[in-house]
């Protein structure tokens, strides 16, 4: 009992340590994996702590389903938006992407450290995913912005190239063992695989969405350990299937994201704790399995691989990935320098010294080693590169925190808080001259601790909070409204339409979304369409004006109440 009492009291000083930790780096500009390893290391058998740890069992098997936590936690967070449409660069970069890096480094680790051709592949599959969370705990740090398109290629390349590095170094190991054979065994290999990963956590994922939302559960508590449950459903169906479960729970996230569920906000609060409680304990016990003295014997090769990796794989990938996408040569060089390696590497490391397999433990140490510097110089220096390329934007975040709606499982709104800041679009005016989409309302400003109701003539000033009640459909004009100005309308999809008030004037179109109509900046849409139709409007009543399309939703004794705005997208 005694020994169950200190292993309690060692887990909860390293938890508070982690999150100690966290903080730390988040002032340091430093990724936390970081610091989680070396809170491991520190507390290992070289370190003050003198902890003996050697079991890569228990590390791995720890490590697969904190991974798999964390991969749900991502897919749930994934924008569907977003993901569709950055889908084609983004999952060029996690298949191709992944594929020309692997290759890159193991040709060059065969050159130089003598391996060979398949342990070279290994060790290069091992490293050839990269860890955008990262990046974004980065800037968060700094109260930094990137161009959205960036952002969203980063988060869903992210989360989509972690399957196929897991899956190429399966198949590596795999093939070094003897199972299989390299030709037509690799190729079913990889199709049973996505095939069954991919159809097995939509599945369970659209499942779990009908089951939800019918069911009356007794405490809202039981809804995020539902969740939970269908994630892990859809790693291990898919695993015994012999799918990828990896795959298999990103996907479900993703799909299981994307559905209106009761308590939303409190599932996904609590699959982030989950997230973050997943990658103290996985760091931390990677970092107990590494000793320092053996990091030293291991720095010339991983010095080599991060090298490689860095200078040259990752820029060559991306440049051959997203330069047929149209993206800049600045956008590809911050792309590139933003391919921090993260706990993947270090997860699938363990996998040859599961197996027994010859030179494993020096395959892990270079592995760890690799991924400590490119976090660190990468991550240290990405804000500047950011900065020097000129793709960082002015202000700080204004996405709100989404306060949920808990007396009603399932109402179609959310109330969202946003900072105002200096450079707001809003700061300065009343909230009658805001051109907010029809339907949302403010619901209420707080002012140096104080609530003021607002009211039409009530203006919004620097350093007030604004809570926003909205429905999700028009939230990315909501957000637009309450950015930086200089800001470019973005929107998640191809093409949106989203209702504006008839008396929302011309002027304050363009004020706000950035979108300029040949017409008097007095007129209101009302006027515009009436004078431009010629006619009396009827509901239905469509009006090109590049680049958008308007659309007569309603209307009151010949007055047009509700106007539906067709913006198209920025092309990626």
């Amino acid at each position: 009992m005694f020994l169950v009492d200190r292993l309690i009291l060692l887990a909860a000083v390293l938890l508070i340590l982690g999150i100690a930790s966290s903080k730390l780096s988040a002032r340091m500009g430093l990724p936390v994996l970081v610091l989680f390893l070396v809170v491991g290391m520190l507390a290992g058998e070289e370190g003050i702590g003198g902890i003996v740890f050697d079991n890569y069992a228990l590390a791995h098997g720890v490590g697969t389903v904190a991974l798999a936590l964390i991969l749900f936690d991502g897919g749930l967070r994934t924008d569907l938006g977003q993901f569709r449409s950055v889908m084609a660069p983004a999952l060029t970069l996690a298949s191709v992407g992944v594929v020309l890096t692997a290759a890159i480094v193991a040709i060059s680790a065969m050159a130089v450290l003598d391996l060979p051709w398949i342990a070279a592949f290994l060790l290069a599959s091992i490293v050839s995913s990269t860890d955008a969370a990262a990046v974004f705990a980065v800037f968060r740090a700094k109260g930094m912005r990137v161009k959205e398109r960036l952002a969203a290629l980063l988060e869903v390349e992210s989360g989509s190239n972690d399957p196929m590095a897991i899956f190429l170094t399966i198949l590596c190991i795999q093939i070094l063992m003897g199972v299989l054979e390299p030709g037509a065994d690799v190729l079913t290999f990889f199709l049973r695989q996505a095939v069954l990963g991919g159809l097995i956590g939509w599945l369970v994922a659209r499942g779990t969405a009908i089951v939800i939302n019918r069911i009356g559960l007794d405490s809202a508590g039981l809804y995020p350990v539902l969740t939970s449950a269908s994630g892990l459903l859809a790693f291990g169906a898919a695993a015994v299937a012999g799918g990828s479960g990896f795959l298999s729970v990103y996907v479900a996230g993703i799909v299981l994201g994307s559905r209106r569920l009761p308590f939303r906000q409190a599932v996904f609060m609590f699959h982030d704790g989950l997230a973050w409680l997943s990658q103290i304990l996985m760091f931390t016990l990677l970092g107990l399995l590494s000793l320092p003295s053996r990091l030293v014997a291991a720095s010339q090769p991983a010095l080599l691989v991060a090298g490689v990796l860095v200078f040259l794989a990752r820029p060559v990938a991306v440049a051959a990935c997203m330069l047929p996408f149209r993206f800049s040569a600045r956008e590809v060089a911050f792309v590139a320098w933003g391919g921090l390696k993260g706990s993947v590497p270090i997860i699938l490391a363990t996998y040859p010294l599961l197996r027994g397999l010859e030179g494993a433990a020096g395959l892990f140490d270079v592995v760890f080693f690799a991924v400590l510097v490119s976090a660190v110089t990468q991550g240290w220096t990405l804000p500047y590169a950011a900065r020097v390329l000129g793709l960082q934007e002015g202000g700080v975040p204004h996405s709100g925190v989404t306060l949920e709606i808990t007396s009603l499982q399932d109402v179609d709104g959310d109330i969202v808080e946003y900072p105002i800041m200096e450079g707001s679009r809003a700061s300065g005016l009343r909230v009658r001259d805001l051109a907010l989409p029809d339907g949302v309302v403010i619901a209420m400003i707080v002012r140096d601790k104080q609530v003021i109701p607002p009211r039409g003539s009530t203006k919004i000033l620097p350093g007030d909070d604004v809570f926003v009640l909205l429905r999700p459909a028009v939230r990315a004009l909501v957000e637009h409204v309450f950015g930086p100005v200089g800001e470019e309308l973005w929107l998640p999809v191809t093409a949106v339409e989203f209702p504006l008030r008839g008396t929302t004037r011309l002027g304050e179109v363009e004020e706000f979304y950035g979108i300029h109509i040949d017409a008097p900046a007095d007129q209101t849409l009302d006027q515009y369409l009436c004078a431009r139709l010629g006619r009396p409007p009827a509901v239905g009543d469509r009006l090109a004006s590049p680049p958008v399309t308007f659309t007569i939703r309603d209307l009151s004794d010949d007055r047009i109440e509700t106007v539906g705005l067709e913006i198209q997208s920025p092309d990626i």
